[in-house]
């Protein structure tokens, strides 16, 4: 009965699926991460601290990394830093410069995420079953450009 569903499936409903699919895993993730003691965490906090690493950056480099300007990406590093899931600390390679560096709480906040994700996945697996859920990341390896693994998604949904 899927199959014969999808062939009646409109091209517009392909990236809506996509999306969706997308959707549902950060929104449970963002749920499990309140429960474990991270409320605080909104889906653009998530990639601004993968743009942030665990190297730390400048707010110019979270900026470019996000695809937005050096004054939103500021404003998103406070809030973090508000929330004491980011510091600002002296670059030890340039004394003019500020590196926005992760917290403990940043890094338990991402190594907790990375957690969820395989529970997610695993979930997943075991609705689609493991070589489906497989057979879907490889056919989705194979139409997503190499290195398409960006962080721009709020500045380009802005743009």
């Amino acid at each position: 009965m899927a199959s014969a569903m999808a062939e009646d499936t409109s091209g517009f409903e392909l990236p809506l699926l996509l999306f969706a699919g997308f959707r549902t895993i950060i929104d449970r993730l963002h749920a499990e991460l309140a429960r474990q003691g991270h409320p605080d965490v909104r889906p653009a906090y998530g990639f601004a601290m993968q743009a942030i690493g665990r190297g730390g950056a400048t707010a110019s480099e979270v900026g470019r990394r996000l695809g937005v300007s050096k004054q939103a990406a500021g404003k998103t590093v406070d809030r973090l830093e508000v929330l004491g899931y980011v510091e600002r600390v002296d670059d030890p390679a340039d004394a003019r410069r500020k590196l926005v560096r992760l917290t403990s709480h940043g890094i338990d906040a991402l190594d907790r995420s990375a957690a969820i994700f395989e529970e997610l996945r695993a979930e997943w697996a075991k609705a689609l079953g493991v070589e489906r859920l497989r057979a879907l990341e490889v056919d989705l390896r194979t139409v997503v450009p190499p290195g398409l693994f960006r962080l721009d998604v709020a500045g380009w949904f802005g743009s």
